[in-house]
C-alpha cells in the first residue's frame, strides 16, 4: 500500500445534551474487527509503534487528548497526522511504517485491528521495511 491509502474516517456521532456517543460498527471500517487494544499513560517523550504490518490494517482513535502519527510507505513517501478528536479515526493499511509520539497528558489511543496479534505479521526494523 502507499500513503494515498491512509484515510481519516469520521466515526458516527450521536449528539445528546447528556454527552456524545460514537459507535464503530457495521461498515465504518473496511474489515471485520478482530482485535481492540489501547495505549495510555504514555510519557510525552515516548515513541510507540515503530513498525509496519505485512497484512493487518489498524484504525487509530484519540479517545482522549492528542498524539502525532508519522507514517512512511514503501516508496519513502511520508505524512504526519495529529489525532485529537474522538469522533475521527485514522485508517492505516498494511505496509505502512508508523510511529506515534507527542502524547498529551491523559491521552488514550484506541486501536481497532483487522486481525489478532501475530508476531510474524510485524516488520520491526525500518531497514527491513525499506
Amino acid at each position: 500500500m502507499d500513503i494515498e491509502h491512509i484515510k481519516l474516517i469520521d466515526i458516527p456521532k450521536i449528539k445528546d445534551v447528556r454527552g456524545n456517543l460514537s459507535v464503530i460498527e457495521k461498515d465504518v471500517l473496511p474489515y471485520p474487527i478482530r482485535r481492540v487494544y489501547y495505549l495510555y499513560d504514555v510519557p510525552s517523550d515516548a515513541c510507540r509503534g515503530g513498525h509496519a504490518h505485512k497484512e493487518q490494517f489498524e484504525f487509530l482513535v484519540a479517545l482522549s487528548g492528542s498524539f502525532n502519527v508519522s507514517m512512511t510507505d514503501i516508496n519513502g513517501n511520508k505524512t504526519n497526522i495529529t489525532l485529537n478528536k474522538p469522533d475521527k479515526g485514522l485508517l492505516i493499511p498494511n505496509m505502512i511504517w508508523r510511529e506515534l509520539d507527542n502524547f498529551s497528558s491523559g491521552s488514550v489511543c484506541l486501536v481497532v485491528a483487522s486481525d489478532v496479534f501475530e508476531e510474524d505479521d510485524y516488520i520491526r526494523e525500518l531497514s527491513e521495511f525499506k
